[in-house]
């Protein structure tokens, strides 16, 4: 077993076929076939499942497909180590950011780019559970996410501490009566859209919870993990969403109110995170680098 029989498994598991995999490599079809079948007799396992023209994993297939997903990303980290040994910060920075907290990041963004300007990046949003994800498969090396986040092999800055405050729509002034604050009890009847992880436990249990705290159950019509769907939800008049302060510098509306929480004690908490104990990129390095000063 070698690394290119690997990276042949690999995208035939990706395509779903050989046809479609052979394709993608530039290589015919019959070579690539002679490969796995030479893959899965020095192993004496059936990889694969044919089912018609599609091919699904087996279990064995499932352990070496997250298997040879390690050793590829691993030996690409070595080849870009090697390299980075003699050259300078350049090359594609790959981050993540949750769209609710993605304020932290433009103003690092700007300043990265004046002092590196080799480097480029790509961006990957999601909520926290996703952007867990995105890093615990390597495909990128960096988030900004809100926490809490169910993962025990991670570093990370943590952020300051803010504030949740209520965004209502401009139509709702007079359920307010122009009030700059206002106490959790007196949203107990407004509709609530609330930030909500596709899994896991984060900002929307965070929010429940206060309610309950102050005596009501919240009275949520919808879910949703992104900020900027939910705030434009907001100034069409669905309803009300109760989401941390910094959200509002990339998405502030024009036709909402923003409103503070008088008596609310929850505080959130945001980070850049990266994974512990493995090789991050010059550009990664320098990058964190950024958040430990104030830009």
């Amino acid at each position: 077993m070698d690394i290119k029989q690997l990276q042949y498994f690999c995208t035939i598991v990706q395509e779903g076929q050989i046809t479609r995999a052979a394709k993608k490599l530039h290589m015919a079809q019959p070579p690539l076939s002679h490969q796995l079948k030479q893959l899965e007799e020095e192993l004496d396992v059936k990889l694969f499942d044919r089912i018609g023209r599609k091919m699904e994993l087996t279990k064995s297939g499932s352990v070496l497909y997250e298997r040879a997903l390690q050793i590829l990303s691993e030996l690409d980290e070595a080849k870009n180590e090697v390299k980075e040994t003699n050259e300078g910060v350049k090359g594609k920075l790959s981050i993540g950011a949750s769209k609710s907290c993605f304020a932290f990041l433009p103003d690092r963004l700007r300043a990265f780019r004046e002092k590196y300007p080799l480097v480029t990046f790509q961006l990957r949003e999601g909520d926290t559970y996703y952007i867990g994800e995105l890093l615990k498969n390597r495909e990128i090396e960096l988030a900004v996410t809100r926490l809490p986040l169910e993962m025990d092999d991670i570093e990370m800055i943590r952020f300051p501490t803010e504030p949740y405050v209520l965004v209502i729509p401009e139509s709702w002034q007079q359920h307010i009566h122009n009030k700059t604050s206002i106490k959790m009890i007196d949203i107990k009847n407004f509709p609530l859209l609330l930030l909500h992880r596709i899994n896991g436990k984060g900002q929307f249990e965070i929010v429940t919870n206060e309610c309950r705290r102050h005596g009501f159950e919240p009275k949520v019509i919808l879910e949703c993990p992104d900020a900027s769907m939910l705030l434009s939800l907001v100034t069409a008049g669905v309803g009300a969403t109760i989401v941390p302060k910094s959200t509002l510098q990339s998405y502030y509306a024009d036709k909402a109110i923003v409103i503070e929480l008088e008596d609310a004690t929850i505080q959130s908490e945001s980070a850049i995170i990266w994974l512990k104990n493995r090789y991050l990129s010059k550009s990664a390095s320098r990058m964190i680098e950024t958040f430990q000063t104030n830009v």
